[in-house]
């Protein structure tokens, strides 16, 4: 490969870097042209950019990037994959399905999700609890929302029950 193809690639890689917040490198060593397939279809379903990649031109996609990428340098070995997404969870709840996981493979490596660091197989659980920014902020709101909605139907409920209670004593014989 000419060394300007190899600069456009880092370049490239470098681009995505920025464009995407979160990213996970996958083992992809053994996957025949058809499981290939299958798992480009499933990340393009869920708005993963999946690409395959030279650890060596990755390895200075990282130098070149404004974050310290330096906890990732010793996964990168094998045949690598880089799962780019908008939504940390997504990837890892990918990884997690029995119908496209066979035998291991595609492999976990490591994440860089929620501006942390993720390496090692055990950490894909971890990664699919992670809730989304707008998935926490929704949970937030909700819990917000709770207190003051028990209010105001305690006292709708309230006003009904007094209202009704007035009404029947005053309408008793006595």
């Amino acid at each position: 490969m000419k060394k300007e193809i190899k600069d456009t690639i880092i370049v490239k890689l470098g681009e995505k870097l920025k464009e995407y917040p979160h990213f996970y490198l996958v083992d992809v060593t053994g996957l025949d042209a058809e499981a290939t397939s299958s798992l480009r279809r499933k990340c393009f379903e869920k708005k993963i950019k999946m690409v395959v990649v030279k650890n060596n031109l990755l390895h200075k996609a990282f130098e070149a990037s404004e974050i310290d990428f330096s906890e990732l340098y010793g996964v990168l070995k094998g045949t690598t994959a880089v799962m780019f997404c908008e939504t940390a969870n997504v990837p890892a709840k990918l990884l997690k399905d029995k119908k496209i996981v066979k035998d291991g493979i595609p492999a976990f490596k490591a994440a860089y999700a929620e501006e942390g660091f993720y390496v090692g197989t055990d950490k894909v659980d971890e990664l699919s609890a992670l809730k989304s920014k707008n998935e926490v902020i929704a949970d937030i709101v909700a819990l917000l929302q709770s207190p003051a909605k028990n209010v105001i139907s305690a006292l709708q409920s309230g006003s009904n029950t007094i209202h009704g209670v007035l009404k029947t004593l005053g309408e008793r014989p006595e």
